[in-house]
Formats: structure tokens, sequence, C-alpha cells
């Protein structure tokens, strides 16, 4: 008798699973309620140890998920991968059948007295985006060499980070494949999720290596632009002067390329946007996961939200003002 109750305990959580799930559209749905997390040891740098929180969905045994890595915001000085919003943003991926990943990387800037803006030299600033590329690659890495564990699809990997985050996951996704001696072969971002970021350098942006883009941006970030300008707005004449690219250049890249992106537009709000899309535009980022590179879609869509902002003195766009 113990031992029937002891199968029923084991199986009946996992039969009503299972007739959740049949239920619900997987990836777009929630198919769960409970979230199981754990943390890792990715790799070890500078005397520092680089951890990552893996959220689950419970009483999942789907084998090749989907792995959505997110990368916070701190001007590369601060923030940390286990803030409460962040934690929700993931556990409310996990409950759809995602596996979502939060990283601790280098904050290169932490401590310095030139931060992250315009007495940051330019040189700084660009090694600062390379090894930030480099943590990611080495989280991504570290999920795929434990694949089976983890359940994850190493072809299904997206990409997502807010503000400096941004700034490393689009200079990461837009890189040519990598080799990791799989038997599936190189394997190439599936998709990037940018809210307030921008690249030094659209030259890398090409046909092999464009991948499915969601770009959320305000049209007066006074941080990070846009359009194209320099970082933090800073003059010619300061160390810190670095011409980026952002939301706006970016998708007219990817136009030219045929590459699906949604470019998701905030008329003349700054950069407080960029946390804004993991709640507000929560819906929007499962659709984009879902339809844009789940499901192979290849629309190119343009979002502009209008609002009572007053314009600021950057750059104006026509749609912002019609």
């Amino acid at each position: 008798m113990n031992n029937y109750l002891s199968i029923l305990k084991i199986t009946l959580p996992l039969l009503f699973f299972s007739i959740n799930v049949l239920a619900q559209d997987r990836y777009k749905d929630e198919i769960t309620d409970s979230v199981r997390v754990e943390t890792f040891t990715y790799a070890f740098k500078d005397n520092q140890s680089l951890e990552l929180d893996a959220y689950f969905p419970a009483f999942d045994n789907q084998a090749k998920r989907p792995l959505i890595i997110y990368v916070h915001g701190g001007g590369f000085s601060g923030g940390n991968r286990d803030e409460p919003g962040i934690q929700e943003f993931c556990r409310k991926l996990a409950r759809r059948g995602y596996v979502a990943a939060s990283i601790t990387y280098r904050l290169t800037r932490k401590g310095t007295e030139t931060a992250f803006g315009c007495n940051c030299p330019a040189a700084d600033k660009l090694i600062t985006f390379n090894k930030s590329v480099e943590d990611i690659q080495d989280a991504a890495f570290f999920m795929i060499r434990n694949r089976e564990k983890m359940g994850i699809d190493p072809h299904k990997i997206i990409l997502s980070g807010s503000s400096a985050g941004a700034e490393a996951v689009l200079n990461a996704a837009y890189q040519p494949p990598y080799c990791y001696d799989l038997d599936s072969g190189p394997v190439s971002y599936a998709g990037v999720i940018s809210m307030a970021g921008a690249i030094p350098d659209t030259s890398k942006i090409y046909t092999e290596s464009a991948v499915p883009s969601l770009l959320f941006h305000g049209t007066c970030d006074n941080l990070v632009p846009y359009g194209s300008a320099s970082h933090h707005y800073c003059k010619e004449n300061q160390p810190g002067y670095l011409i980026l690219h952002g939301a706006n250049t970016i998708a007219e890249r990817l136009r030219k390329t045929e590459t699906p992106y949604w470019l998701y537009t905030y008329c003349n709000s700054a950069h407080e946007i960029a946390g804004k899309p993991m709640t507000t535009n929560f819906n929007e980022i499962v659709d984009f996961c879902y339809s844009f590179i789940l499901n192979k879609g290849t629309e190119q869509r343009v979002t502009v939200i209008k609002t009572d902002n007053k314009p600021c003195d950057y750059q104006t766009y026509n749609f912002c003002t019609e």
C-alpha cells in the first residue's frame, strides 16, 4: 500500500502537467506554474567566478528546449543577475517552457574613476564590449556543453539584455557561427532581444551573421543613441567620443540583408525604457520568440508608440510627429 501511494505521489503531478501541456501552446502560453532554479559557475576570469542562474519549467521532460540568456544592465559597473525584476522575467519565460539563464559577467568599469561615460576612453569602451561578448560566449558554451542536463537545443539560443546588457548581446549576436564540436555543425544564435542597445560597427551585420532581432528603443535616449550618434552624446574632443548605432540604424541594416526584425520604438522616450519591455512588453517578447524564431517568421515589423513626452534636442523622426 505504501509503495502504491508513493507511485501516485510521483506520477500524478507528471500526469496533470502532461494534460496541462496538451491544453496549452508551449512557448506561447504558460504550461506550468512551477519553476526550478539552479545556480552554476560557468567560468573563472580575472580572479572572479562567473555564475548564472538557470530557470527550468518544473516537471518538464522536454529534451531540446529554447534557451534565453539574459544580460543585465548597469553601465558595465553595476547591476546583478538576480535582481527581483530579472527573477520574475526569467520565471515567466520558464513557465512558458523556455529555459532562461541570467548571467553574471565582468563589470570592467566598476570602481573606475571614468566609469562608462565621456571621460572613459573610447578604446576602453571597445575593450569592455569585447570582454562582455567573451563572457556571453562562455556562458552559452557552458550551457551547450551541458545541453543534455539542461534540456536545451544548441541551435535555439536567444540572447536578451537591457542597457549595457543590450549593448553586450548585440555585439555578441551578430557574429559568424561558432564551432562547438557538435555533430550538428556550427552554432549561430537564433535571435536577439535588445532593450536600448547599440553597436559600434554595423558592417558586422551581413547575410551570414544577421539574426532575427527584436529592438526596443526610445528616440530620445540620452545615453545610447536610437539612430547613429556618439555614445552618451559625448563631444568629439572628449575621450569617450565613440559613434554607436542604435535600434533604428540596426533595423535599416537588417532590412537590407532581408533579415526578420521587429523595431519597437517609443517616441520621445529616453533611456528609462531599457527595463520597461520585461514587464510592459513581455507579450511582445514571447510573440517574437514564438513567431519570428521558433516558427521562422520572415516579417520585418515596425511598431511606433507615441507618448506625451516633449520632443528632445536630439534627432527627431517624422513618424513621431505626424
